[in-house]
């Protein structure tokens, strides 16, 4: 007998659970544990790296499982800002990529947001949008002082 998708991952907590969760999953290729980050919503949405808009739980997993089916995604969160309310957090973060390349592994950056609603399940994941980074260090424009005085 097969587990739900929310049974899999047995997610509680924070929206940062669900998103710690779904960065590993990427890591070890859990494709239960990943759609388990997810809303049970129609219009979920997730859109890779110069990629089209994928709707839907089933057509997100088939991405996903696209994915895996080349091994794991080596992608860390950082930089994470974050904006929350009682019933959403939106996380606005890059995400360094590890990239296999002639002359070994090196790290590339992608820029990511990713949606969270609290849902009858707990905080699930309701969007994700990749776009593409830069094989070097991201510069980010801010009109926060960078010296505190």
């Amino acid at each position: 007998m097969r587990k739900s998708k929310l049974q899999a991952a047995h997610l509680t907590g924070s929206a940062d659970d669900v998103e710690a969760a779904f960065y590993e999953a990427l890591q070890t290729a859990d494709l239960d544990k990943l759609m388990a980050c997810w809303a049970d919503e129609d219009d979920i949405v997730c859109i890779h790296p110069g990629g089209p808009r994928v709707l839907g739980a089933m057509a997100i997993r088939a991405t996903f499982e696209a994915m895996f089916a080349n091994g794991t995604i080596k992608a860390w969160p950082e930089r994470v800002r974050k904006i929350e309310a009682l019933g959403s957090a939106v996380h606005n973060l890059l995400e360094r990529v590890e990239v296999a390349t002639p002359e070994g592994a090196r790290h590339a950056w992608v820029i990511a947001t990713n949606v969270y609603q609290k849902t009858a399940q707990g905080w699930r994941m309701v969007a994700h949008h990749a776009s593409p980074g830069t094989p070097g260090d991201i510069q980010e424009v801010s009109d926060s002082p960078t010296v505190l005085h």
